[in-house]
């Protein structure tokens, strides 16, 4: 991994259905694949029966930071990976602009695994049906490091009702494992002014990672 610095980057439950086709969990020979195929199934909410395909995560199966964002969207729930629309590119470029980890070295995921209609916003009952598949998945990576992209996240994972916009700017704690909230890359398109705020909160986290990790 490199150290330099960078510039600021533009920046009762209904019968089973079956899936259509296979679902890219996208880390091989893991209890993590594992437990997605075992899951990659399921009506507990009614997101089950829209969905296209159910979304995972994808990444690093041994990934020392994890990014994890609100549900998937239109092109998440046809190719079945997390962040791969614009909102995903400018993300990659987010990560990468640190000079500390590329993509393929992180590992992303979210709250919710299948689309809500039309991009709304997840429901508590949605975050509830899918809390224990975040949770699980988090114990099976172990990771130093979180990352809550957007409010739905951040409050899903802190249990608050606070918006982005107060939760941001500090360090949280979710169960020993330092947590970091920041804008999601879908709010970088639409408002410009976000960007720099998102460049510190990352200047901020690879410096946490250095000092947790050595390097």
């Amino acid at each position: 991994m490199k150290s330099a610095a960078a510039p600021a980057p533009q920046l009762a439950a209904p019968p089973m259905k079956p899936q259509a086709a296979p679902v890219p969990i996208s880390v091989t020979g893991s209890s993590l694949e594992a437990f997605g195929l075992k899951i990659c199934e399921c009506q507990k909410c009614p997101l089950g029966k829209t969905r296209k395909k159910f979304v995972f995560g994808s990444g690093n199966p041994k990934a020392e930071i994890v990014f994890v964002g609100e549900a998937p969207g239109a092109d998440e729930d046809e190719q079945g990976l997390p962040f791969v629309g614009r909102a995903g590119q400018l993300l990659t470029k987010i990560i990468e602009s640190t000079k500390t980890w590329k993509r393929d070295e992180v590992y992303i995921c979210n709250v919710l695994k299948c689309r809500p209609p039309g991009n709304r916003p997840p429901i508590p009952e949605e975050v509830e049906a899918c809390r224990p598949y975040l949770e699980e998945q988090l114990r099976l990576l172990q990771p130093k490091m979180l990352v809550a992209l957007g409010s739905s996240a951040a409050q899903a994972l802190l249990k608050t009702k606070e918006p982005v916009g107060k939760l941001r700017g500090k360090w949280h704690d979710l169960g020993g494992i330092p947590l970091r909230v920041t804008y999601h890359p879908a709010a970088l398109l639409r408002t410009d002014a976000y960007k720099k705020d998102v460049w510190e909160d990352m200047k901020l986290l690879t410096a946490r990672f250095k000092e947790l990790t050595g390097l």
